[in-house]
């Protein structure tokens, strides 16, 4: 057995939940980012000696001669941190994963640590701003909207992010709901540095049709407490499936129609309340049924006369603006309709108003 399968061997056992009790780590997977081709870049686990006796690292094995690892060689004290130095000289370009097992004296199964990242030919770096304060950091956006979402599609979005505090930070985001997964390049954003998180929709997970909303929390790093000026709001509009309504609309399919698609409630100028009115026509030959009405802010109420509308008929869609909670809101408010018109399953109506 060579030294790659062994240590992809000794990888499996630890995924088992095998692994030496008397360490830990805070964090046992770090992602390195940018890597540049034959350029080696360093990165520092930190673990900590969690038994109730003396601690001696006796061996490192790592799955690659690329992977250079630097270890206490003297005896660690129960309670004490400590870290190790993986350092790694990239041979080829692209995407990598390297396992590290540490052995200590007497045990049986290796602690295991993961370094990750993408190796480049050139370094590339954001090009834009970071005008949004969350908590320590700055981002380029306060919001994240995965729009016209098919089940089984899996978007991403990515947030770049400026550490201009004189601390390395370690980036997280807090309370993901189960369809949604994040990861920040590089796991440590030292000083002035930058750095980019990825948020993955596995929309096969999203329950609704129509606007799923939640928020998420951008902390410094593990263990920060969730507030307000860290809130990432996340918007998903998740379509209907067609493929099986073929044989529904025997004589011919509904036909959304809208007076407008942008309705001005105008200046409020100390009024606490702006109404509109859209209309809506069904110019199809089957029942138009609105299936979703929904609004992506506060500060937006709406009513509509009727959600089934046969053949030629018109209804009202009352939308009506509040000022004193429209001052609150950060992103633009819209009105989504989820409708049965395979050309129009999604409307979205946008709110305009000067307060």
């Amino acid at each position: 057995m060579n030294k790659k399968t062994m240590i992809t061997a000794l990888f499996m056992i630890a995924s088992l939940g095998l692994q030496a009790q008397q360490i830990t780590a805070d964090r046992h997977e770090l992602n390195m980012g940018q890597v540049l081709f034959r350029t080696p870049s360093t990165v520092e686990f930190k673990l900590k000696n969690t038994g109730t006796t003396e601690l001696r690292i006796d061996k490192v094995l790592s799955d690659c001669g690329c992977t250079q690892v630097k270890f206490p060689i003297n005896g660690i004290a129960p309670g004490a941190a400590f870290s190790v130095k993986a350092t790694y000289d990239a041979k080829q370009l692209g995407h990598f994963q390297k396992q590290i097992g540490i052995y200590t004296a007497g045990g049986t199964t290796p602690t295991m640590l993961t370094l990750k990242g993408v190796v480049v030919a050139q370094l590339t770096s954001f090009a834009g701003t970071y005008p949004i304060e969350l908590g320590q950091l700055h981002t380029d956006i306060g919001d994240i909207e995965f729009d016209d979402v098919n089940r089984g599609d899996t978007p991403i979005q990515k947030i770049h992010i400026y550490n201009s505090t004189d601390r390395t930070a370690e980036p997280v985001m807090m309370h993901l709901p189960n369809y949604l997964k994040a990861e920040v390049a590089p796991s440590r954003i030292a000083p002035g540095h930058t750095g980019v998180a990825t948020v993955t929709l596995n929309s096969r997970l999203v329950r609704d049709l129509g606007l799923n909303q939640t928020t998420i929390y951008l902390g410094f790093m593990p263990g920060d407490k969730v507030s307000e000026n860290k809130a990432i709001s996340v918007s998903t509009v998740l379509l209907p499936d067609f493929n099986q309504l073929n044989s529904v609309f025997k004589k011919g399919n509904p036909v959304f129609s809208a007076s407008a698609t942008t309705l001005n409630l105008g200046s409020f100028q100390g009024r606490k309340r702006l109404k509109g009115v859209i209309e809506i026509e069904n110019k199809g030959k089957a029942v138009l049924d609105i299936r979703q009405l929904q609004m992506f802010t506060a500060g937006i109420e709406v009513a509509l006369n009727k959600t089934k509308i046969a053949p030629g008929e018109k209804t009202k869609l009352k939308i009506t603006g509040v000022a004193g909670l429209l001052r609150k809101v950060r992103t633009k408010p819209r009105v989504l309709m989820i409708t049965n018109d395979p050309k129009h399953s999604k409307v979205i109506i946008n709110i305009d108003y000067k307060l």
